[in-house]
């Protein structure tokens, strides 16, 4: 009978950092080996490198001119020039030229009158080492170029080269063995894309985290995925305590279910130093020791793995390497609105950031530890200590930023409705302004109109129904932003309705066929344009909303809603013909909208929105729109208010 693992003692992140350096201390410095100066860009030196030659190794002309002794010049002026004999008193040459013996000085050849092959005139005196590198001006040999755990760069190889160094000493790097275990991993170089089948997952932690030791500056080794075994596990843990390995991780396996081994694997092998921590993402992380070597139960959910791999296993590899962690840049940020947080749990939270005014303003992203988007998309990390309950709207947070700041401050911040022309304009604006980035974020129409009123955005995407007159936007901006000069501009007319599986097995027609009890619906959120529309469809025919199975459960875009009803867990969602159309799904047309750009006048004539205006008025933009499916672009680019 399998037994569960349970989170008995839990540490927080400073225990566990601690109980993991302590077992470990003091952590060696890896040997040096012997590379090409060449090969050594990004290592760390194993012992300190001395000069063996001086650079420059002689004296030389820093200017185009005449070698002097000085002595020979003094006395000279414009009323009483000085003629030197050439090839006696004075000698021509160029920059990086041998200075000849016994002279001392140079002349600039502006400075110099020529009066025939012999002579020539100056008419001022020369200073002794005037215009000359000396030798040993920039290295003289013996003296120190890099102490010992010196990070070798670009410029380094200058440095080494020209002090005669052509071979380095350099710390091996950490070797780290990754095991991927699950019964249910799916190999992505070997899986047919369209034959995976439900509950079958792509192994890309192992490559994740791979790449993830190269840029910490060591090197790994995959070994062959394995499935929920104990004795398999136990056997590669084994194979990889007595190999060359210095760091051994089992990914997955590491949480509380029945098949969860990486805990007792480790006890067997060795010691388990910890096992869960307060953080969230990366609780479940195991800790421990064998043949004397780290080993580490990271989590399956990929940003888990992430967040525990950057916690624990990259500053091993950095005091193997005699370096300390580096620390991301930080700034100051301002959450759109209010973020709980559990309380006794250090998060990791990932948000968009983008400067809106003088703010840079922070949106939440999903905050499952199973979307790697939600790292991908991520400007920045807002860490909500263990012992807040969560971060106010508008309250300034440290954030640690994924991108530079010059970058963040070079993005537009979009806020509202879904739509997938929305990523189009994405890509043709970083295409032609690669300085310059577009991030939405999804938060319905009415959430987009309240982000303008706060200030949090520079504009919105909004498609809201007056059910009066059939307006879009203008009436909802003239109520809820009664006090702003706002701008609006159509993007796009698009086609929204039913999103049913392909062959439309359930034969749905209409916004009436789901009060059927056998038709399960998934909806948008409260305050979407989308949800604005169904709910007057459905007071038009008089159906209450009660009535319709799996009105409750929300989405926040067109295409989670198609997803839905491709994996079966939903027959019907209203959604635009776009989204169905790149699933593959039926789609029944139930009304053609208006999506509109809602855009404060304070930021209408700035020049990212220009810019923005202009590529949404480009052939290319239009006609990828149009391209997709469900869309019309006759007004796009229309100034509406």
């Amino acid at each position: 009978m399998n037994t569960r693992n349970v989170y008995l003692k839990m540490k927080t992140l400073e225990e566990a950092r601690e109980i993991l350096f302590t077992a470990f201390s003091p952590i060696q410095n890896l040997p040096g080996e012997t590379v090409p100066v060449l090969d050594a860009i990004g290592r760390v030196t194993a012992e300190a490198v001395s000069a063996r030659l001086s650079s420059p190794n002689f004296h030389s002309a820093a200017m185009d001119g005449i070698a002097v002794k000085a002595e020979n010049t003094f006395g000279a002026s414009e009323t009483q020039p000085k003629q030197l004999i050439v090839n006696k008193d004075v000698f021509f040459l160029n920059t990086g030229h041998v200075l000849p013996k016994e002279t001392n000085s140079v002349i600039m050849i502006e400075h110099v009158n020529i009066l025939d092959e012999n002579r020539i005139e100056i008419e001022a005196p020369a200073v002794p080492w005037q215009h000359v590198r000396k030798m040993g001006e920039d290295i003289v040999a013996t003296e120190l170029l890099f102490p010992r755990n010196h990070v070798i760069t670009p410029y380094c190889v200058g440095a080494l080269l020209s002090g005669g160094i052509f071979s380095v000493s350099v710390r091996r790097k950490p070797r780290v063995l990754i095991i991927p275990t699950g019964s249910e991993l799916v190999d992505w170089n070997e899986a047919d894309m369209d034959q995976l089948h439900p509950g079958q997952v792509l192994e890309t932690n192992s490559f994740v985290l791979g790449k993830l030791v190269e840029s910490s500056g060591g090197v790994y080794e995959r070994h062959d995925k394995i499935k929920d075994d104990a004795g398999k596990i136990k056997e590669a843990l084994l194979k990889g305590i007595k190999g060359e390995y210095d760091i051994v991780l089992i990914i997955g396996g590491s949480s509380a279910g029945s098949e969860d081994y990486a805990k007792s694997i480790i006890l067997e092998a060795g010691e388990v130093l910890v096992h869960g921590v307060t953080i969230m993402p990366g609780k479940p992380v195991v800790i421990g020791t064998a043949g004397n070597k780290p080993v580490f139960g990271i989590p399956g959910y990929p940003v888990s793995a992430i967040v525990a791999f950057e916690q624990f296993v990259y500053p091993v590899i950095c005091k193997m390497l005699g370096q300390p962690e580096k620390e991301r840049q930080k700034a100051e940020v301002m959450p759109a609105k209010k973020i709980a947080s559990k309380l006794g749990v250090e998060e990791f939270l990932r948000v968009k950031l983008g400067k809106v005014g003088n703010k840079v303003i922070a949106t939440s992203l999903p905050r499952g530890a199973g979307c790697i988007t939600s790292i991908t998309e991520a400007d920045g990390i807002i860490r909500i200590p263990n012992h807040v309950e969560g971060i106010n709207a508008q309250e300034p947070v440290q954030a640690e930023l994924l991108r530079p700041l010059s970058s963040i401050n070079n993005t537009i911040v979009v806020v509202g409705s879904h739509d997938n022309t929305l990523d189009v304009l994405a890509d043709i604006i970083k295409a032609g302004s690669s300085n310059l980035t577009l991030s939405s974020s999804h938060v319905g129409s009415m959430g987009g109109l309240m982000a303008v009123k706060n200030g949090v955005c520079h504009l919105a995407g909004s498609h809201l129904l007056d059910t009066t007159d059939g307006s879009y936007n203008v009436s909802y901006i003239k109520k809820y932003l009664p006090d702003m000069k706002i701008k609006v501009v159509n993007l796009v007319f698009r086609d929204q309705g039913l999103i049913v599986a392909r062959g439309n097995p359930k034969n749905i027609k209409g916004i009436g066929d789901l009060a059927r009890q056998d038709i399960t619906f998934i909806n948008r959120q409260g305050g979407s344009g989308t949800r604005i529309l169904l709910d007057y469809r459905l007071s038009q025919l008089g159906i209450n909303p009660k009535l319709i199975t799996g009105y409750d459960n929300e989405e926040f875009t067109h295409m989670s809603v198609a997803v839905a009803v491709l994996s079966g867990s939903a027959d019907a969602g209203l959604g635009i013909y776009a989204a169905a159309n790149a699933l593959h799904l039926d789609f029944i047309p139930v009304v053609t909208e208006q999506y509109d750009l809602v855009i404060p006048e304070i930021f209408f004539e700035t020049g990212n929105i220009q810019i923005l205006l202009e590529t949404i008025n480009t052939a290319d933009f239009k006609n990828r729109v149009e391209s997709l499916g469900g869309y019309s672009t006759k007004n796009t680019g229309k100034i509406i208010l």
